[in-house]
């Protein structure tokens, strides 16, 4: 079934600076606004004629640690934050710009992201945006992980995630969930860091990735907990994995009505359930819910 709402874009440019997890290199992204039905669209401004990329699942390739971008020459890797960030203020048309291929990755959260779109303030557009609501229950897994996606009551979008490591593990178990708005997006998930074991952090480095990451701009979680570093929520590392869940659904190009649970996922997960979400949508069109709306008129930009 599908429902609509109007479109949002950032009422003015902004930009925020930074240097990439895996690459080091300095980028910077400037967030420019679009007319209704462009949806977000990132663009490589470094490179000769700006390609571009739809922020599309067609597009999308998930792996570990990150979901990346890729259309033709127009290349965008750990885009999932600024797609959190777009996702949960319900920024719907935008032109993301950057110099570089990854995006920065902060303090590993999207809370610079939101701070930067709060300042350019947000603008009503007049054009529809279409939601997808769930009304049958369903389960994707992945290897050892699964989403459940169930109805919700009042048509509201709810995530969460329950995260589960071993007994002698510091992180244990955690679990989250939500109600999806702009003000909870903000409260509760926008600044939860990305997080990773002391294990992890060492193989990394030692195959020469992310050696310039210090413990202040990345949780390392040790033995004790984290590394000359504190939890911001006694859970934040759930509330991490469902805002990358968050961001890895926002690829669907519309809003998700239902709740959507996480048991383990990561983006590989995130990426199968985009995908059918997208098969979804375009049968739910096809079988006549999406009528003669101008939002799903090709002049406005289709959504599936």
């Amino acid at each position: 079934m599908i429902g609509y709402r109007n479109e949002h874009t950032i009422a003015s440019p902004c930009e925020v600076m930074g240097r990439g997890y895996w690459s080091g290199q300095a980028v910077q992204i400037r967030f420019q606004p679009a007319p209704g039905g462009t949806g977000i669209v990132f663009v490589r401004s470094d490179l000769s004629g700006n390609p571009q990329c739809p922020a599309r699942v067609q597009y999308a390739n998930g792996i570990q640690f990150r979901t990346n971008l890729e259309n033709g020459d127009a290349r965008f890797t750990m885009v999932e934050h600024v797609m959190a960030a777009l996702a949960g203020l319900e920024v719907d048309n935008c032109y993301v710009e950057v110099d570089a291929e990854e995006m920065p990755g902060l303090d590993g959260s999207s809370q610079a992201y939101v701070v930067a779109l709060q300042s350019a303030g947000l603008v009503i557009q007049s054009i529809l945006k279409p939601q997808l609501i769930i009304e049958a229950p369903f389960k994707v897994r992945f290897e050892d992980a699964t989403i459940e996606v169930t109805p919700s009551k009042g048509r509201v979008a709810s995530f969460g995630y329950r995260l589960a490591y071993d007994s002698d593990s510091a992180i244990g178990d955690q679990d989250f969930l939500f109600e999806l708005n702009p003000r909870q997006f903000v409260r509760q998930v926008a600044s939860a860091r990305t997080f990773v074991t002391l294990e992890q952090a060492e193989q990394l480095r030692a195959a020469g990735i992310a050696g310039h990451v210090s413990n202040q701009e990345l949780l390392v979680i040790g033995p004790e907990g984290p590394i000359e570093n504190t939890y911001r929520f006694g859970n934040e590392c759930a509330r991490h994995k469902t805002l990358d869940m968050i961001g890895d659904l926002a690829l669907v190009g519309v809003d998700l009505i239902g709740q959507f649970r996480s048991d383990r996922g990561g983006h590989r997960i995130n990426g199968v359930l985009a995908q059918q979400l997208s098969e979804m949508l375009a049968q739910a069109k096809m079988a006549g819910d999406c009528r003669a709306s101008k939002a799903c008129d090709s002049r406005h930009g289709k959504v599936a």
